[in-house]
């Protein structure tokens, strides 16, 4: 590997955190988490764990935190005692109904004390004796992910029937596997359609195991973007892997077809360690056409991209975009206009059409930190552009502007009409 290579520093996976952040609550804290996230969501949902813990108090916040609230409040329910639950004006809209009736389905007692079907809820907390659900997983895989992870808690553990296709699948098999290196017992039907976890009973739990929480791959998507906008710009991801559960890992797939090239280099001193070199060669294809049912969070950074590099884009399964931080599909739309950029959306399909691009002021992030990076990184081509609130990055991606400095420094060699942006 060239020493030249531009050390990039990922954060830890949210998305893995929070999830062992859940199942060593449920397990009694067994495992010793290294190198968690340190994004808003996994530090909200680690304040919320020790206010459970400490019984300070009953309501729980989760702010605009979708994962969060699905989690605490599948835990809530297998947890005696009243509680609340609730969060900002945005999670207020975002569909919780799904995992409602599923609690329902089981006995709980879960009132919706404004819309029927969204926060804020009501929880009675109890220990079902029933072992069988129906969960409808179409507008999001966080309501399986969070039943799988409560339902040891379940005296017979817990059967999940999904009524539809799931969107995000891989995040449910990224579930899956991480109740395996935690000692649970799950299984799967040949059909991806019955999930079964058994009781904490019929766990075989190793005390004290060491969990080292791996980068994530969502973020890197912004990277990726970076290098098919740099041609030329050799960078290192270091704690990546290929062979990673993450499924956000089809980055790597997808942006071949916007010339970027990877590498997976495993590291000679350290046998778990892998970081992953890319580079944009700047050829691309004229045209794109890809599925994102299961990868919904890669969709920003691929629509700003393939407006820059004027590629005519056709982004399948996006519809569940509407019910994200923001409505994304509105909020892209909305940005791009603002730079002469064209995008459409109807029939779950969005539709890029190359345009010519200019700066504009500012961006507006529409509180949500997918589109201030997926913009953020525009920035590389257009240095006037500013994003109004660079600060919704914390969420998942705290460095990201500290990062994209170095990408905009180590570049200014290849692409000297790259300046400082303001």
């Amino acid at each position: 590997m060239k020493t030249n290579d531009l050390h990039i520093l990922l954060p830890a996976s949210k998305s893995i955190s929070n999830r062992w952040l859940l199942l060593n609550h449920v397990a009694g804290s067994p495992f010793i988490l290294r190198k968690l996230s340190e994004a808003d969501d996994t530090q909200l949902l680690q304040t919320l764990l020790s206010q459970l813990r400490s019984g300070h108090s009953n309501h729980y916040y989760c702010h605009n935190a979708g994962t969060v609230a699905r989690f605490i409040m599948a835990l809530l329910a297998f947890t005696p005692g009243r509680h609340t639950l609730s969060g900002d004006d945005r999670l207020l809209q975002r569909p919780m109904a799904p995992l409602i009736n599923c609690l329902r389905g089981l006995g709980c007692n879960i009132v919706c004390s404004g819309q029927e079907g969204f926060l804020p809820v009501c929880i009675t907390g109890c220990t079902p004796d029933h072992k069988m659900a129906e969960i409808d997983p179409v507008s999001s895989s966080q309501f399986v992910s969070a039943m799988m992870l409560v339902g040891p808690l379940l005296p017979n553990g817990i059967t999940l029937t999904l009524t539809g296709r799931a969107s995000s699948r891989p995040y449910i098999e990224l579930t899956r596997d991480i109740l395996h290196q935690a000692g649970f017992v799950s299984t799967v039907s040949a059909n991806q359609r019955v999930y079964r976890v058994e009781p904490i009973a019929a766990a075989k739990i190793q005390q004290r195991k060491v969990i080292e929480i791996e980068r994530d791959w969502s973020a890197a998507s912004y990277i990726y973007a970076a290098a098919a906008l740099l041609p030329g710009l050799r960078i290192r991801m270091q704690g990546l892997s290929l062979a990673s559960k993450q499924g956000d890992k089809a980055v790597a797939e997808i942006f071949q077809h916007f010339g970027v090239k990877t590498l997976e280099v495993k590291s000679p001193y350290h046998t778990h360690t892998h970081s992953i070199t890319i580079q944009g060669t700047g050829m691309h294809d004229d045209t794109f056409e890809y599925n994102f049912l299961d990868y919904p969070d890669l969709v920003p950074a691929v629509v700003t991209t393939c407006a820059a590099l004027g590629i005519h884009a056709r982004l399948k399964g996006a519809k569940n975009l509407r019910f994200k931080e923001s409505d994304r599909l509105s909020a892209l739309q909305a940005e791009l206009k603002k730079m002469g950029g064209r995008m459409t959306f109807s029939n779950r399909v969005a539709v890029i059409t190359p345009s010519e691009l200019h700066a504009s002021q500012p961006i507006n992030s529409h509180n949500d930190h997918r589109i201030a990076m997926a913009f953020g990184i525009l920035s590389l081509r257009y240095p006037d552009l500013t994003i109004d609130d660079p600060t919704v990055v914390s969420k998942s991606f705290p460095q990201f502007w500290e990062q994209l400095k170095l990408i905009r420094k180590a570049a200014a060699p290849l692409h000297p009409n790259l300046t400082s942006a303001r």
